[in-house]
């Protein structure tokens, strides 16, 4: 294999790391209040899709030859990015504002039992 395809490959390995991480946390979010069996399931089924998907990719550059630094740069760019998310927020100026962004989302998501409560503190006062 030619020095310009490895380097290619690598740079999209580490690239598809970066976007296995946003991925990965879609998938947390979609499942997290799910049954243990329905979690289990979109797991597999979002890492089968996530594994031929990077599969498919390297047959279009390398006509499919695997190596294991392939995969190392996957985690390195998994966990890199795990690293700069972490620092982001660390170094986010308006945290104040983010909660209230947080909260806010939270309120949305459970606003039919906030509106049943205020209703009945106004009824019986």
């Amino acid at each position: 294999m030619r020095a310009n395809i490895q380097l290619l490959t690598l740079s999209i390995s580490f690239l598809y790391g970066f976007i296995f991480y946003y991925l990965f946390k879609i998938n947390y979010i979609i499942i997290k209040h799910k049954k243990r069996f329905y979690q289990s399931l979109i797991t597999i089924l979002f890492m089968y899709n996530i594994v031929l998907i990077y599969i498919i990719i390297i047959f279009k550059i390398n006509n499919g030859i695997f190596h294991l630094y392939f995969f190392i740069m996957i985690i390195l760019g998994f966990y890199t990015n795990i690293i700069l998310t972490k620092k982001m927020l660390n170094n986010v100026k308006f945290c104040s504002f983010i909660a209230k962004l947080n909260q806010k989302c939270y309120t949305i998501k459970n606003r039919g039992d906030k509106n049943k409560t205020q209703s009945n503190q106004k009824r019986t006062s």
